[in-house]
Order: C-alpha cells, then sequence, then structure tokens
C-alpha cells in the first residue's frame, strides 16, 4: 500500500468509526431506495435533526454520501465507489 492509500484509508477510516455515522450509512444503505432524509434518520436513531445533519456533514466532506436537495427535503445516498472501498476494508 503506497503512503497516499495509507492516508486515504485513514481519513476514511476515521469518518467511518464513529458509531452515529456507521449507523447512519447502515439506515441509509438498508432504505428501501437507497436514500433518505435527515428527520427520518434523526426519528430512527433517536437524535435531535442537528446532529444528524452534523454527522452527514462529515461523512458528506469525506466524499462517503452525497446530498440531493428536492424541495424542502434532503435526500442523502451513498456514494457507489465509497460503498466499495468501505465493503474492501472489511474483508
Amino acid at each position: 500500500m503506497s503512503r497516499q492509500e495509507a492516508e486515504s484509508t485513514g481519513a476514511l477510516l476515521r469518518v467511518v468509526s464513529d458509531a452515529s455515522r456507521l449507523q447512519l450509512l447502515s439506515l441509509i444503505h438498508n432504505s428501501r431506495d437507497g436514500e433518505a432524509r435527515v428527520a427520518d434518520l434523526a426519528r430512527a436513531l433517536d437524535l435531535r435533526s442537528p446532529t444528524v445533519s452534523y454527522h452527514l456533514r462529515m461523512l458528506g466532506e469525506a466524499g462517503v454520501v452525497s446530498r440531493d436537495p428536492r424541495g424542502r427535503d434532503v435526500w442523502y445516498s451513498i456514494v457507489p465507489q465509497r460503498l466499495a472501498s468501505i465493503a474492501d476494508l472489511l474483508r
């Protein structure tokens, strides 16, 4: 593994190592269409919307999730390439 790959993997691990973020990713991944809104995620995890938004922002900055504003809602989904990277780490 090159230094660049190690740094990229380390950054990904730091972002997904948080228990709430892992739960968010699991909920999004297992949702009906592979996407979810903050309100639904907050309700499912019994967290406040600002807390969920913070974690989603961290995941978004790391390129793990993408956001899709639709009207008054923002839908989040996992970036397929990042999902594959996370799956590779678990193997």
